[in-house]
């Protein structure tokens, strides 16, 4: 699996996010399972995983914080 660019990240729906998200992580713990076992044989694509569940997982966030900034701001021109 290449490396996805945080372009292409943003471009994802939020459910494709959780999905790629939860996917990374089962990755990691699987690439974690044959380190520990000695049969892994690419230990770069750790960190290449590693880092793109962070792009992703920063990406929600950031949609989070959008989505409660935009609620708080109606709240206050309504009032």
């Amino acid at each position: 699996m290449p490396q996805i660019k945080i372009r292409e990240i943003r471009e994802l729906s939020t459910e494709e996010l959780q999905v790629r998200l939860r996917d990374l992580k089962q990755e990691g713990l699987n690439l974690r399972l044959q380190q520990s076992t000695g049969q892994l044989e690419n230990s770069a694509r750790l960190r290449l995983v590693r880092r793109e569940a962070a792009r992703v997982m920063t990406t929600l966030s950031e949609r989070r914080h959008q989505t409660v900034a935009s609620e708080q701001d109606q709240r206050t021109e309504t009032n």
